[in-house]
């Protein structure tokens, strides 16, 4: 089955993850659509715990990591280069404590000049220290709808390092200036103290567009955004139309509901797409690093989401990409939701491709088009933060720390085994979820569309709108890209299955 991207409520939107969101695969859906709740008194607490335990998440920090983080928070290595005079905004899902990137946006003579500031976690963590050494283990933070496993003692991460609104903060300063179609004609990457001024929610950025009255780095970012996804699209690469599913508080309980991205979320995601790029360019000049690849579809692949397109009657002209044919695709169409659904199949097995001498043999991201890597989340992403290490020392024009070096050999097998544990972890919750709202509706016919089949054999996925879930449907022939009435078989809250049955 294609990978379906589950963003929980309250988990930070990451660019190009496998999980936060942005990276391709995510999964159709048809309008914002929510369910019954599914109650805390229903076992979700329980289940939520189970699945911590299923999945070897780690509890609390232990006493040395957490004694010297507290030290680091006091006692950060600061720069010297001040420019806090700059007027940085955050822009992060409501209530977002672990915030990574600080955007200023300014007009050039002919064109513009972004900065951005990402979180500094090097300057809080002592190579090799007690807080290193675990990060190393967990690799990524983990969000559940009631908790979640962060990264770094929340002391760092949603604290002394976050950079939240008026507090003076050590950050790596990028510098990318852009020509008036968004073309990116210099970058500069150094240390630097900065301050924020506001923390932003997507719907105030979103709102503020629409009404005309954003200014600055907003109006700007209004600007920049549609240039930066222009050229993605120029260049071949692909962002996905596709709502994304999520469990959110209702309540005592949860439900599992589609939401929607607004303009300003693939704006702000054009910016960390044009700092890992500009990351990526620099490690590979510079002959050390580590990137984030996708490699190129198979033709095997390629020739059966055709199969699909023309069999959904999803136009696909001689010599379009599938970036092209994605771009005008609306998921509240079945038969387009099904296509996105199926050819996702395009966009499997992302990773991490270390390197030191010469560059990988693959050292492009497919859905990027370019060479990318991962820089713009340390808070919650332990390879940003040896990324970046990277990219401040060829900036400098000095060498890359023994240390980092030493590191970017297993980074990629760390960041393997935490990626799959947080995704399992992401489609659990939601099943688990999904399987308790439902629990008391065994019998109860749904309206679905039909988004994936299986090759050779009967059955496939179906997802229903009312409430949000995508499941597994039992059938003959079951038509791809249409629209079904189903019948609930199953919802166990304890195998976090459900199942349903064409009628």
């Amino acid at each position: 089955m294609p990978h379906t991207t589950i963003r929980l409520a309250g988990q930070r939107r990451n660019t190009l993850t496998n999980g936060p969101a942005n990276e391709p695969g995510e999964q159709p859906g048809d309008g914002n659509g929510t369910g019954t709740t599914g109650s805390r008194g229903d076992g979700l607490l329980d289940g939520f715990a189970r699945i911590r335990r299923d999945f070897d998440l780690p509890g609390g920090f232990p006493a040395a990591v957490l004694e010297e983080a507290g030290q680091a928070a006091g006692a950060p290595l600061t720069p010297g280069e001040d420019r806090t005079h700059l007027p940085f905004v955050t822009i992060d899902p409501p209530g977002s404590m672990d915030l990574d990137q600080a955007l200023c946006i300014e007009k050039r003579p002919d064109g513009y000049r972004v900065w951005y500031a990402i979180a500094d976690v090097a300057a809080f963590v002592r190579p090799g220290g007690a807080v290193d050494l675990e990060a190393r283990t967990r690799g990524e933070t983990v969000y559940l709808p009631d908790s979640r496993v962060p990264l770094h003692p929340t002391v760092l991460s949603e604290g002394a390092a976050s950079l939240l609104p008026g507090q003076t903060r050590p950050a790596a300063l990028w510098c990318v200036d852009l020509d008036s179609d968004g073309e990116t004609v210099g970058v500069d990457l150094r240390r630097a103290m900065v301050r924020s001024r506001d923390r932003l929610d997507y719907e105030t950025v979103q709102a503020a567009v629409d009404t005309g009255t954003a200014e600055g780095t907003l109006k700007l970012l209004a600007e920049v955004g549609p240039l930066l996804l222009a050229l993605e699209r120029a260049r071949g690469g692909v962002t996905l139309p596709t709502p994304e599913q999520e469990v959110v508080p209702d309540g005592d309980g949860y439900v599992v509901e589609f939401r929607a991205s607004l303009p300003c979320e693939a704006w702000n995601a054009q910016i960390s797409l044009l700092t890992g790029m500009s990351a990526a360019q620099l490690m590979l000049d510079a002959g050390v690093g580590v990137l984030r690849i996708l490699p190129e579809a198979g033709p095997q692949d390629l020739a059966k989401v055709r199969r699909v397109a023309a069999a959904l009657g999803v136009p696909w002209p001689d010599g379009a990409s599938y970036g092209d044919v994605v771009h005008g695709l609306d998921p509240k169409i079945p038969g387009h939701a099904a296509f996105l659904h199926e050819s996702t199949i395009l966009l499997r097995g992302a990773a991490y491709a270390s390197f030191n001498g010469s560059p990988p043999a693959h050292a492009v991201h497919a859905a990027v088009a370019a060479p990318y890597a991962h820089v713009t989340a340390p808070l919650r992403r332990l390879v940003d933060r040896y990324a970046t290490e990277v990219c401040l020392a060829v900036a400098a024009g000095e060498p890359v720390p023994e240390r980092v070096e030493e590191a970017l050999v297993v980074l990629p097998e760390q960041m393997a085994v935490s990626g799959r544990r947080a995704a399992g972890v992401e489609r659990a919750c939601v099943d688990l979820v999904e399987a308790a709202l439902l629990r008391h509706r065994v019998g109860d016919l749904f309206d679905a569309v039909v988004i994936d089949v299986d090759e050779g054999k009967p059955g496939g996925q179906v997802q229903v709108t009312e409430p949000a879930v995508i499941a597994r449907c039992d059938g003959e022939r079951l038509p791809l890209g249409e629209r079904v009435q189903v019948r609930l078989t199953r919802a166990d809250p304890g195998t976090r299955d459900v199942r349903f049955a064409l009628t």
